[in-house]
């Protein structure tokens, strides 16, 4: 075992080999001293990633690292090694650490001043990622347009003398509550749990990709279809071709960006899913300005405009480097070497986030073995482990909240349905989309500010202030539909209140539970 794993499991009294055998004594034997590593790493009420190299020895940490270097081939960045474990033991104690040149202090102090400044790489990853966002955006409000349309064209209309005459209103709305609630059906029971099995097997990459082939396909079938029920084989081929398409980019992307950005600005580049949803939903809103008039066909081309930004996902995504993490967890060291330093930019600083990440991981392991896990576990067994053990299933309490959270708030039901909404409100075809133009306006408006805030004031924090005020919106903005419809106030309330409770959601409860979900996971079950 290296000694930083060796140190690890120390602190947390784990036998150093699993068969019989005297554990190797280390400076970090002494009762007391296990005692309160233990204490530190074990109670954490802040929810504060603990530096896993904190405390280690000078000499024993540059043993490890040249065990690491000879056992993953990676000698010929050995100096780079060392001098990066050292800087990722002591980040805030560079100026003292005399291995390290003048040009290396130099690039870590430009990190903080300049933490925005990265490779192209970078941003290139970032920025797929952020098209696999918008995707998701467009589909839903491609729905929000075309269900104006749509029940008409199918014979299912739940509005209206035509289905009031045949008694049959009540019954189109479950029809066309099911038809737009399938992708997200087939998320729940096919897509949310393939993406495990799939993201080992292909990685971030390789699944986002395969995500993206479903997205193209799956507008531009949605729009040739003959009846409501060819729309819902469309939308939930398998029973999802859309469904699968979206459960995968929005269980892997968030993961991918998370994976793949520097820790300092980590929340604001993984919030970016949540901004680029809002920007996708405001580009489906003036998609459907755009073809509101074109006749019979409107809704066809309101739902199968979102295969456009499907293409450069397809294209692009094989230029972006694989996750670091997900290469180490396959045991391939040299090619997350290569990943870190397209995205970091520097062999030193590429070397450093290597042998850092490595030291998570080792933690992580020694965790899972301390906490009873299966060390191999396969699909079925991890899935157990995230209720029956207790590091896990904080996780999966503390995500699923936030994420159950987000789901009931009500943002579904304006996202989907803001069009009728405002339609139900006395607004022309027009108008009901104009409005809702103005919805997509504001989700993504308001979305910028969580880019700085998120890494400031913290995930929770943003939460405690925007929920409250999701709130007493939401509700005024129900209220406002006792306004008689024949006052003006009746309709521009009813927007004004949703457009708040969107402002309001946008920084808070939109971004929070991606970024949050794609980091409290151990490696072991973050898929």
């Amino acid at each position: 075992m290296s000694g930083v794993k060796a140190h690890i499991a120390q602190n947390l009294d784990v036998p150093e080999h699993p068969g019989p055998g005297a554990r190797k004594q280390s400076i970090f034997a002494d009762e007391t001293h296990r005692s309160q590593s233990m204490a530190g790493m074990k109670d954490n009420s802040t929810g504060e990633i603990k530096n896993p190299l904190a405390g280690i020895p000078k000499d024993q940490l540059l043993q490890d690292v040249d065990n690491f270097a000879a056992d993953n081939e990676l000698n010929d960045i050995l100096p780079y090694l060392r001098k990066g474990a050292l800087a990722a033991q002591n980040p805030r104690g560079i100026d003292h650490i005399e291995e390290l040149n003048d040009e290396e202090r130099q690039l870590l102090h430009f990190e903080t001043t300049h933490r925005w400044k990265h490779p192209k790489t970078l941003y290139f990853t970032i920025i797929l990622n952020s098209i696999a966002a918008a995707i998701q955006g467009w589909d839903q409000t491609g729905s929000n347009g075309a269900n104006l349309s749509f029940p008409v064209e199918f014979g299912i209309s739940d509005t209206g003398p035509v289905c009031t005459a045949a008694g049959t209103c009540e019954a189109n709305s479950w029809l066309v509550g099911f038809v737009n609630s399938c992708p997200y059906i087939a998320i729940a029971l096919f897509a949310g749990w393939l993406s495990d099995p799939i993201n080992d097997y292909l990685g971030r990459r390789g699944t986002i990709f395969l995500a993206a082939i479903f997205s193209l396909l799956a507008p531009i079938g949605s729009a040739v279809t003959q009846s409501w029920g060819q729309l819902v084989a469309c939308q939930t081929e398998l029973t999802s071709n859309e469904g699968i398409g979206m459960g995968l980019k929005e269980v892997t992307v968030p993961v991918f960006s998370a994976e793949n950005a520097p820790t300092n600005i980590r929340g604001g580049l993984v919030m970016s899913w949540q901004l680029w949803t809002a920007f996708g939903i405001f580009l489906g809103t003036s998609a459907n300005l755009a073809v509101k008039d074109v006749g019979r066909i409107a809704w066809r081309l309101q739902l199968g405009s979102a295969f456009i930004p499907a293409i450069p996902l397809v294209v692009g995504i094989w230029f972006c480097p694989e996750s670091p993490r997900w290469l180490m967890k396959k045991k391939k060291y040299a090619k997350a070497y290569k990943s870190l330093l397209r995205l970091r930019g520097t062999p030193f600083q590429a070397a450093r986030d290597l042998y850092y990440i490595h030291a998570q991981l080792v933690m992580e392991e020694i965790l899972v073995e301390e906490s009873g896990l299966a060390k191999n576990g396969n699909f079925f067994t991890r899935f157990g482990e995230l209720f029956t053990i207790p590091r896990v299933r904080h996780a999966t309490q503390a995500s699923g909240i936030v994420m159950i959270a987000q789901q009931m708030c009500g943002i579904n039901i304006i996202a989907f349905y803001s069009s009728t909404i405002f339609a139900n409100a006395g607004a022309s075809v027009t108008t009901a989309l104009l409005a809702t133009w103005g919805f997509g306006l504001v989700n993504f408006v308001f979305a910028w500010p969580a880019v700085w805030t998120i890494d400031t004031f913290g995930r929770r924090g943003l939460l405690l202030f925007t929920f409250p005020n999701m709130f007493w919106t939401l509700l005024a903005a129900g209220m406002c539909f006792y306004i008689p419809e024949s006052s003006r106030a009746h309709l521009g309330l009813i927007a004004l209140f949703v457009y708040l409770f969107d402002a309001f959601y946008s920084p808070g409860e939109g971004p929070v539970p991606f970024t949050y979900s794609a980091e409290v996971f151990p490696l072991s079950h973050r898929e």
